[in-house]
């Protein structure tokens, strides 16, 4: 059961090299910057630690957030900034399936950051299914990747999420698209890789070079930001910036290690 902050639970910020931030509600709301980010992301920077951001959304890569992070002001972001699902997906084929040939059920935007991990997408022959968050699925592709599972081909999913938050509501995510494919062929993934699982875990370790207890990883959703923490030995910190409220912690199976407001509410303990 969650506890509130103590010092002993504060004191393992001191260790801390690189804050792994959720981004929507969490560093922004919609298209708007939450009070204090700014202030975080300068006092991250001046105490000669490092930040990333961090997504399971496999429909954009790392330009795109570069580009809405500018817009929002802060000009500093780069491409070494952002670490995706398809960037861990990219990871995790080179550890698992060196030089395998991949059916990819995905947009361009991934197609792309796999093709930078010198990952081969090859629809007619491939050794290896990976499914993403496809925003250009047709039922051709649905009838494609069905069969290729039914086969038996290693399958592997970016990321779990069932829905995406968008400024309407929500749209059919990575996970109903599964659900879909477990509908058809009876198949789960073999491997999830995004958060909270740990194959984005064993990525960020490699991605950043750094132990279990120098990563903090920061969000406004205990089921993934902060279990993705808590679940592998990360400092797991929720920030009630977002979706969860103080009273939903009690009941969640995930406990966070550290509670705060927003991130701004961090910068006293750096």
């Amino acid at each position: 059961m969650y506890t509130e902050n103590t010092p002993e639970k504060l004191q393992a910020l001191q260790n801390i090299r690189c804050f792994v931030l959720d981004m929507d509600g969490t560093f922004y709301l919609g298209e708007q910057l939450l009070p204090g980010s700014m202030d975080f992301i300068q006092k991250v920077n001046e105490s000669g630690r490092r930040y990333l951001f961090m997504t399971n959304n496999s429909s954009k890569n790392a330009p795109c957030y570069v580009q809405k992070l500018h817009r929002m002001g802060l000009n500093e972001a780069g491409d070494g900034h952002i670490y995706t699902s398809g960037q861990a997906t990219g990871q995790y084929l080179n550890a698992h399936f060196p030089g395998k040939r991949i059916f990819l059920l995905g947009n361009t935007f991934l197609a792309q950051e796999l093709a930078d991990f010198g990952v081969t997408i090859d629809d007619a022959d491939p050794e290896v299914v990976v499914v993403g968050f496809d925003t250009t699925l047709d039922f051709d592709k649905m009838t494609r990747v069905c069969d290729f599972v039914r086969a038996g081909l290693p399958y592997i999913a970016t990321h779990p999420d069932f829905n995406c938050p968008v400024e309407n509501g929500f749209i059919p995510d990575c996970g109903a698209i599964q659900a879909f494919i477990e509908a058809s062929t009876g198949r789960k993934p073999d491997a999830v890789v995004g958060k909270p699982n740990r194959p984005v875990v064993d990525g960020l370790l490699e991605r950043t070079g750094l132990g279990k207890d120098q990563i903090a990883i920061v969000g406004d959703r205990l089921y993934t930001d902060v279990r993705t923490g808590v679940d592998h030995g990360l400092l797991g910190i929720l920030v009630l910036s977002g979706e969860t409220q103080r009273e939903d912690i009690p009941a969640s199976p995930t406990q966070p290690d550290l509670v705060f407001g927003g991130l701004s509410d961090i910068i006293p303990y750096l």
